[in-house]
């Protein structure tokens, strides 16, 4: 039986691509049989899995870049770089009045990638996993250093992408025959080995998890395993990998709205013009 699959990527406010990508999906009217992200990809899931696009697009232009999430007001508000408990608890649930209680009532086919630093390993929670808090979410967001770790239920949580950035893997050992993967950076994109520098950080900060810092150690090798998993799948018609066609200079951190939108815009623009192949992928 086929069973396809929608696979994201994280990236921080690369994310925006994501986010213009599949506002072209709930336009339209595609769905998945099982999705799975990670980072700011598994927000970007939830938020298309219940078509909240006006969320996702101020998530993606707005509040991902505003100064009191990212910086040094961020820094004095949380005691890290980047604000997560804020964006989550006062901006996405208060502000933008965001919920993930329809992917509950529903028993949603979605899962969010998490490293348990208890376990040493990324681990992939299911919606009969999550509640409402999005303490999940949270934790699959958390970025190791400039962000603090996140408890859920006698776990301690931090991004998924310390080990797994691209969770194809999963999809395949979910039983997908199909998947459509969303990244969320250039084609000649080229991720380097974690700085010295950075690697201390992480044995001195998490030195209770030693496993963590050998994880982040081979992260880059990882990441192009997972790269050529998918370039063996669309090779074998199994795949379509969506990536940005353009290189829009933002990082993890940095951005502004003019990008921002940008990102998105390309995303949704990528999407469209890829369109008869997608649809003819997917059955549609």
């Amino acid at each position: 039986m086929e069973k396809i699959g929608l696979v994201l990527e994280g990236g921080g406010i690369r994310g925006a691509y994501t986010a213009g990508a599949v506002k072209w999906l709930n336009d339209n009217n595609i769905t998945f049989d099982y999705g799975v992200g990670i980072s700011s990809g598994s927000v970007y899931l939830a938020l298309y899995w219940q078509k909240e696009t006006k969320i996702a697009y101020d998530l993606a232009t707005k509040y991902s870049i505003a100064p009191d999430i990212v910086g040094f007001k961020a820094l004095l508000k949380e005691g890290h770089f980047v604000a997560y408990n804020h964006l989550f608890n006062d901006v996405l649930k208060k502000e933008a009045h965001m919920t993930i209680q329809p992917l509950l009532d529903q028993k949603a086919n979605i899962e969010v990638g998490c490293y348990v630093l208890d376990e040493g390993k990324t681990v992939y929670y299911g919606i009969d996993e999550m509640d409402d808090s999005m303490q999940v979410l949270l934790g699959s967001c958390a970025l190791p250093i400039a962000s603090a770790i996140v408890n859920y239920r006698g776990k301690k949580l931090l991004d998924g992408g310390i080990t797994k950035m691209i969770p194809i893997e999963r999809a395949l050992e979910q039983g997908c025959t199909k998947t459509l993967v969303i990244t969320t950076k250039p084609k000649d994109y080229v991720r380097k080995p974690a700085s010295k520098f950075v690697e201390f950080l992480m044995r001195i900060i998490y030195r209770k998890c030693p496993q963590m810092a050998k994880d982040y150690h081979v992260r880059h090798l990882n990441y192009y395993h997972q790269v050529e998993i998918i370039n063996q799948q669309v090779e074998q018609g199994k795949a379509i990998h969506i990536q940005p066609s353009q290189n829009i200079k933002v990082s993890r951190y940095k951005g502004d709205v003019e990008k921002t939108k940008a990102l998105y815009e390309l995303g949704y623009n990528d999407m469209e013009a890829r369109r008869e192949e997608i649809l003819k992928f997917l059955g549609k």
